[in-house]
Order: structure tokens, then sequence, then C-alpha cells
């Protein structure tokens, strides 16, 4: 099988795959495309590393991002098919959505985290023994009844966007409030803010470099989340009602247990820059995988004017 018909059967096409999948889809895309770099950001806590793709430099970064949540697979296939398509659109002196891919990259650098949870996707897409949860298996399995296909968490029960260190206490005591005590398979933020692996490699990235806007990619909605605490960013707003009206997607303002915590909301009370959180889709988690090249045309030129902005 040639490079081009693998790399046709595992991006192009939608697929649900597992950890050593997705790693192999990076093996072909660095490949194909010697100009993306694909690097790691840290390790999970089950030791599988937290990949990040880089195409171009600049004096700052954009930095997308998608599956935090481990029923949300679905947003690192869209992420993966996108680099793609813009990488071949780059090679090939192509334009993606009527705007030319090689003049997007000239002094600009993008960063890419397709799975910011890789643990807990081998979960919810296998269940903890065959993810290689070891001897946590059995006390997962009691915190949703095993029934692993809506679990968000990492592998320790942590919901990874309940753990950043943003309005982290207050979110926390509405966690108590709703009966979310201790680990489980979504919604408990922890002891402590950041104190998961995965959420440590995502703020030291953005400490280390310089990062001009953040996109987390979620599901489902259709939604699109910018805003956090009334923080003042003026081009915040404006991107994201260029993102809105690109898309169709609405603007919100998250409620009770979906607001605080997140990484988007601790990249604007950090730096005071842009940062949004994008419901990809609409219906009920897990989306399935035939939704896929759906909600990719859909959203393909926001993907691209969040590049330019």
């Amino acid at each position: 099988m040639t490079v081009k018909v693998l790399l046709m059967d595992s991006i192009i096409k939608q697929f649900d795959y597992d950890y050593n999948g997705f790693e192999n889809i990076l093996k072909v895309l660095s490949n194909e495309f010697p100009f993306l770099k694909v690097g790691n950001i840290g390790k999970t806590v089950l030791g599988r590393d937290i990949k990040m793709l880089r195409l171009g430099k600049g004096a700052d970064y954009i930095l997308y991002t998608a599956a935090i949540h481990g029923s949300e697979r679905l947003t690192a296939y869209i992420l993966l098919r996108f680099i793609y398509e813009l990488c071949d659109a780059v090679k090939n002196g192509k334009k993606v959505s009527d705007i030319d891919a090689q003049k997007i990259l000239y002094g600009k650098g993008i960063l890419f985290v397709p799975m910011c949870n890789p643990d807990g996707c081998e979960i919810a897409l296998k269940g903890p023994v065959k993810a290689g949860c070891g001897e946590r298996s059995g006390y997962l399995y009691k915190l949703c009844g095993g029934d692993f296909s809506h679990w968000k968490a990492n592998a320790r029960g942590v919901d990874l966007n309940h753990n950043f260190d943003a309005g982290w206490e207050k979110l926390h005591a509405l966690e108590r409030e709703k009966g979310i005590v201790g680990p489980s398979s979504t919604r408990f933020g922890g002891l402590k803010p950041n104190s998961e692996p995965e959420t440590v490699a995502l703020t030291t990235l953005c400490q280390k470099v310089n990062i001009r806007h953040l996109l987390c990619f979620h599901s489902q909605g259709e939604v699109i989340y910018w805003d956090y605490n009334n923080i003042n960013t003026h081009r915040g707003h404006k991107m994201a009602e260029i993102f809105a009206a690109s898309s169709g997607y609405a603007l919100d303002v998250p409620q009770g247990l979906s607001s605080g915590g997140g990484f988007k909301d601790w990249f604007i009370e950090t730096f005071r820059r842009p940062g949004f959180t994008i419901e990809l889709g609409k219906g009920k988690n897990p989306l399935p995988v035939t939704d896929g090249d759906k909600i990719y045309e859909k959203v393909k030129e926001m993907l691209m004017l969040g590049l330019l902005m």
C-alpha cells in the first residue's frame, strides 16, 4: 500500500481510530509533508505522548487543539483532515476556501495538538483494560457502570477542561453542590487546579511559546464561546463574530458547570488574548464518525479564517 493510499484510507475517509492509528497518521503526514514538524509537549497519566504538529515559523503562533475530552474524538479527525488539506495546498500551491495557503504562512507559525487527552480517547473507544489502565481498570468500571462511550476524563477520572486554573475554586464548589466530589467520567476538576500532566503540558506550551490566539475544538452544539469573566478582548469579540458568520454557529456564554476551569478560560485570563471554545457539530456525544466530513465542510472556512487574523 502506498503512502497516498494509506493517507486516503486513514484521514480523508471518516475513521474512528485508536491512539496507534493516530500515531501512524502523523508518521504518514510527516513523510508526505517534510515541512510539517511533529513533536511532543508532554506525556499522559499512562505515559502516552501528547503530540504537537508545527507548520511554519513566526514571532508568535496560532494554536489549535482538539479531543481534550475522550468521547469527542471526532474533533481530532476534523483537525487532522484540516491539517492534511492545508499542507497539501501549501505543497501544491492551492487554495483552501479561496484562501492562498502558501501566502497564509508568510512569517506565521501554526501549532496543532489534535489529541490533548489520548488516554481518555482510548478509554472511551476501547474501555480501560484495552486502553492499558491496568490495576485502575476495575475502579474506572465502577465510575460509569462499564459504559465508557461517554467518557470525557483522563485516566485518573479528571475532566481536563475543568482542571485549568481559571475560576477553578468556584467551579469546584459547583461540582460539589452537584454531588461531583471525586473522580468521574466527566466534570470532576481534580483536587487542585493543574493537577494533571495533560493540563500542565498545555499550559507549559503556552508559557514557552508566544501564542497569538487559541482555538479549542469540542463537540457538540454548533456554538462558539469567546468570553471569559468579562475580560476585555475586543479583538476576540470581532473574531468570534467573523467565525459565526462563516460557519453559521451561534455565539454563546457558558453557564454553570460549563463556566470556568477550561483551557480557553485560563488562556484568556493569563494572557489577555483571544481564546475560543468551538463546539463542532450538533447531536448527542459521541457524535458518529459518519458526521465528520459534513461537519468539516461547514467549518473549513472558519478554520482558515482563524489563521488569517
